[in-house]
């Protein structure tokens, strides 16, 4: 079909309203400004914001990790890191990346974009969003504090009892890391219910389920698998603390306790987590390549349904990590085939997307680039996931590099690339500013080029035999080239983010002196709602929740098809997009009490850790923050509805009456 393409439409800024006026006009209160107004926001927008930024300094900190790692292997008989330390790092590198950057970066896109996608103001339990954001940020000072308060876990991310008990790990390593996951998990529990729950309920007029987009579906896929992998890991985590802290006896093989049974409780989590890191990435794609292929998605509810079945099927596949534990040969072939079978619906999401792009009119933005990338990458570790479900083939790749190489390209190469991409389509949305464009493209191909020399070699290196964990290794056994080779790679990646960082701070500083502050709102001709709002959207998402009609709502408010079947634009963007209506939406009034409550939070697993004094502390602190909490009214004090003005009063216009939205939680 030919498209008609239209000018760039115009930039319409937020407007002004009058702070007082005759008759008592509304008077906004005074807002909370400067680090105050961080602390105590409940928008879903700022706490969006906040999850990314902490994500990304979580993911420098794991990212230096793997250097360290990287530079200790780069050749035989490494001594920069001893045997102990490296066990620390590779640990704690494992653990940030997958529990404080992927997870919470999918969080970040969801929290911001999900009420917009659906027409909402603001998530469900706007104060417990907060909570959820402070109690994840608690749990990472707990892992990471470790460093400095006695040593860092250092039996790997999954953490196998028995060996994590006291006989072999002594210190409080073990316990930080048991602690800080057990913290950050209650963030992750509220975070789904809140998601679920604002998804199922606050969807604007009009928006049946299969007019939902496709992001915010696999958001709700990838929350109802959270909702019940968490409370499995839970269980697991709090049995390990009571056996390490409180005598008690789950886990000691020499008293009885079964070897595998941590293995099963923390797989039977640690699956349906690949996938629940995946989803939102899954989502992100599906929202940038109909863009930039200007073709609305092939097979939507094809792809909405295998998201559905890959939800289902996750659960049936935990026990491929555990071919070589000795199970039998029934469990293995059950196993094999289920994940066998779960390839299926994964690959339909693959060819959806190669629909979408196939006779588009593509444009190869960086985000497009990244989208790309991020289902090429994704395909050739699902290719070498599945030699993993055939059990014969696994006991020869088990604890090998191989598997290394395999979850780099899924998790890296399948979530990490798209949220990149991510980055650079959402961010005028976000900043009011666009990210530069030949700066992306340099750090899309280093990231690229980077990402592949470190994780393909190690596909090499593992059928060769070299192990996991290993600190060092003696020179001889054909290891060295691809060794240095994947530490190159490693510092080539590192620099692609570094060009990111780059990126960042010299957009801003540019449409900063430019007095860029608001951009076109819709800079990519985008397909959903939260491109008919301002850039950045206002404090209350929407003046009017806009009534859905179609699946791609914005794109068919601009496009419609003439009497010869040709797609043409019927509108500007300025004229569909939401206006102001002379009513101010009342948002729910900020409050300290969620980041109090996570204090507590934060002093109850120090006091686990080292004194039960500091959990009477945090038990007082979160017991007062909740009671506050509580009955916090959810309005702002002295803010009132106000008598509309009429013709006669001689004023244009009308009153500002307030709406309250949200819930006191």
């Amino acid at each position: 079909m030919a498209i008609v393409e239209a000018p760039r439409p115009l930039v319409i800024p937020e407007p002004v309203l009058p702070a007082s006026g005759p008759m008592g006009v509304f008077k906004r209160p005074t807002k909370t400004t400067g680090w105050r107004s961080w602390a105590t926001t409940i928008d879903h927008k700022k706490i969006g914001k906040m999850y990314g930024f902490m994500s990304i300094v979580f993911f420098i900190i794991g990212g230096c990790e793997a250097l360290l790692i990287r530079t200790q292997l780069a050749t035989p008989n490494g001594t920069l890191l001893s045997a102990q330390v490296y066990n620390e790092m590779f640990t704690m590198h494992g653990t940030t990346m997958i529990f404080l950057v992927v997870m919470p970066l999918g969080v970040a896109f969801m929290n911001y974009f999900v009420p917009l996608q659906i027409g909402a103001r603001d998530v469900a339990f706007p104060r417990l969003n907060a909570f959820g954001f402070w109690t994840f940020l608690a749990g990472g000072i707990i892992l990471n504090s470790s460093w400095i308060l006695g040593g860092a876990p250092d039996n790997g991310w999954y953490n196998y009892a028995p060996n994590s008990l006291v006989t072999f790990a002594p210190t409080h390593g073990i316990d930080f890391w048991t602690v800080g996951l057990l913290t950050t998990g209650i963030a992750s529990l509220v975070t789904a219910i809140n998601m679920i729950t604002t998804i199922i309920n606050m969807r604007a007029p009009g928006m049946t389920w299969f007019k939902v987009p496709v992001f915010t579906w696999m958001s709700l896929v990838g929350q109802f698998m959270l909702l019940f992998a968490i409370p499995v890991l839970t269980a697991a985590q709090f049995m390990l603390l009571f056996d390490r802290r409180f005598g008690a006896n789950y886990f000691e093989v020499s008293q009885g306790a079964d070897p595998l049974l941590w293995q099963h409780l923390f797989w039977i989590f640690g699956h349906p987590e690949v996938y629940i890191m995946i989803m939102p990435a899954f989502g992100l794609t599906s929202d940038i390549i109909p863009v930039f292929s200007r073709k609305p998605l092939f097979g939507y509810k094809v792809m909405v349904i295998s998201g559905i079945a890959i939800g289902f099927l996750g659960w049936g596949v935990w026990a491929h990590h555990m071919f070589t534990s000795g199970m039998g040969p029934v469990s293995n072939a059950a196993f094999a085939v289920g994940s066998m079978t779960i390839a299926i619906p994964t690959g339909v999401k693959i060819f959806n997307w190669m629909g979408t792009m196939w006779r588009g009119q593509i444009r190869f933005t960086t985000a497009m680039l990244f989208a790309v990338g991020m289902f090429t990458m994704f395909m050739l570790g699902g290719v070498s996931g599945i030699t993993h479900a055939i059990s014969p083939a696994d006991t020869q790749q088990h604890d090998t590099y191989y598997v290394v190489a395999h979850f780099h390209y899924v998790l890296f190469g399948g979530a990490a690339l798209v949220f990149f991409g991510a980055f650079y389509y959402w961010w005028p949305k976000i900043f009011g500013h666009m990210l530069n464009e030949n700066l992306g493209k340099w750090n899309f191909w280093l990231m690229m080029a980077g990402f592949n020399l470190t994780f393909g070699p190690q596909h090499i290196l593992g059928l060769q035999g070299m192990p996991r964990r290993v600190y060092t290794y003696l020179p001889g056994y054909g290891w060295e080239l691809w060794n240095m080779v994947s530490t190159i790679g490693s510092y080539i990646l590192a620099f692609s983010v570094l060009i990111f960082i780059i990126n960042v701070v010299y957009s801003r500083r540019k449409a900063h002196a430019a007095g860029q502050y608001t951009c076109d709102p819709d800079p990519w001709d985008g397909r959903t709602l939260e491109w008919i709002t301002t850039s950045p959207p206002p404090e209350f998402d929407f003046w009017e929740i806009p009534d859905v009609r179609d699946l791609d709502e914005a794109w068919h408010r601009k496009y419609a098809e003439d009497e010869n079947g040709r797609v043409v634009r019927v509108a500007k963007i300025e004229d569909v997009m939401d206006k102001p209506t002379g009513v101010i939406p009342h948002m729910p009034s900020p409050s300290y009490w969620p980041l109090v409550a996570a204090f507590g939070m934060l002093f109850i697993g120090y006091g686990i850790i080292f004194s039960l004094a500091l959990c009477a502390v945090g038990g007082f602190l979160l017991f007062v923050s909740l009671v506050a909490w509580g009955i916090e009214p959810s309005t702002e004090p002295g803010v009132h509805p106000v008598e509309p003005l009429t013709p006669d009063s001689g004023e244009s216009g009308v009153a500002h009456e307030i709406h309250e939205v949200g819930a006191n939680v």
